[in-house]
C-alpha cells in the first residue's frame, strides 16, 4: 500500500485530467509564492483559516436550507467524519522499509563519490556542486523550488509536443558529452582511468 501512488503523481504532470492538474498547479504555485513572501507559519495558518472558512460556511449553510425545508439530512459531511483516514501500522512499516532502502542507496553512492571510487564520476559531482555555488548565489532555495515546481507541470507538456526534436536534441548532446569525458579519461594517468578499488 502507497501512501501516494506514483500513478497518480504522472498522471497530474501529464495533464491527464486538465482540472485536477490546474488546481494542483495553481495551488502548489500558490503555496511556494506564499512561502516566499511570507512565513510558513503565517502562510499554514491562512490555509487552515481558508479552510474552516470555506467549512463553516457550508455547515451553516446547509443548517438553515434544512431547517427551512423541514429535512433530516444531518451533518453535511457525515461521509467525510465516518471515513476510515487512520494509518495501518503495515503502510507505515512498508514507507520505513522504501525510505531505509532509499537511504542506504544514497549513503553507498555518496561515500563512492565522496572517496573517489570513480574518480570520472567524482569530478562530474564536483562539477556540479561548483555550479550550484553559483546557481544558489543568484537564487534562494525557495526560487528554486518555484521553479521546479513550474518546471515538473510544463516540461511533460512541451516534450509530449515537441518529442523528437527533444530527442534528436538529447542524444546529440549526449553524444558530445562522452566524446569529452573520453578525452578526459584518455588523457588521465594509467593508475586513475576509470577502475574500481578493489
Amino acid at each position: 500500500l502507497k501512501l501516494f501512488p506514483v500513478p497518480a503523481a504522472f498522471q497530474l504532470i501529464y495533464w491527464r485530467e486538465p482540472k485536477r492538474s490546474a488546481a494542483a498547479f495553481g495551488l502548489s504555485l500558490l503555496v511556494l509564492i506564499s512561502v516566499a513572501t511570507l512565513s510558513v507559519i503565517s502562510v499554514v495558518s491562512y490555509l487552515l483559516l481558508a479552510c474552516l472558512c470555506i467549512t463553516i460556511t457550508f455547515r451553516i449553510y446547509k443548517s438553515v436550507i434544512q431547517a427551512i425545508q423541514k429535512s433530516d439530512e444531518g451533518h453535511p459531511f457525515r461521509f467525510l467524519l465516518e471515513k476510515d483516514i487512520s494509518i495501518s501500522s503495515e503502510a507505515v512499516r512498508e514507507l520505513g522499509d522504501q525510505c531505509l532502502l532509499h537511504l542506504n542507496r544514497f549513503t553507498s553512492r555518496t561515500r563512492r563519490l565522496l572517496l573517489v571510487e570513480d574518480l570520472v564520476d567524482s569530478l562530474k559531482l564536483a562539477t556540479v556542486m561548483w555550479v550550484m555555488t553559483y546557481v544558489g548565489g543568484m537564487f534562494n532555495g525557495i526560487t528554486i523550488l518555484i521553479l521546479v515546481d513550474v518546471l515538473i507541470f510544463i516540461t511533460p507538456l512541451i516534450y509530449q509536443k515537441k518529442k523528437g526534436q527533444i530527442d534528436q536534441l538529447m542524444a546529440s548532446s549526449r553524444s558530445r558529452l562522452e566524446e569529452i569525458l573520453q578525452k578526459l579519461q584518455d588523457r588521465l594517468p594509467g593508475n586513475v582511468k576509470r577502475t574500481k578499488v578493489e
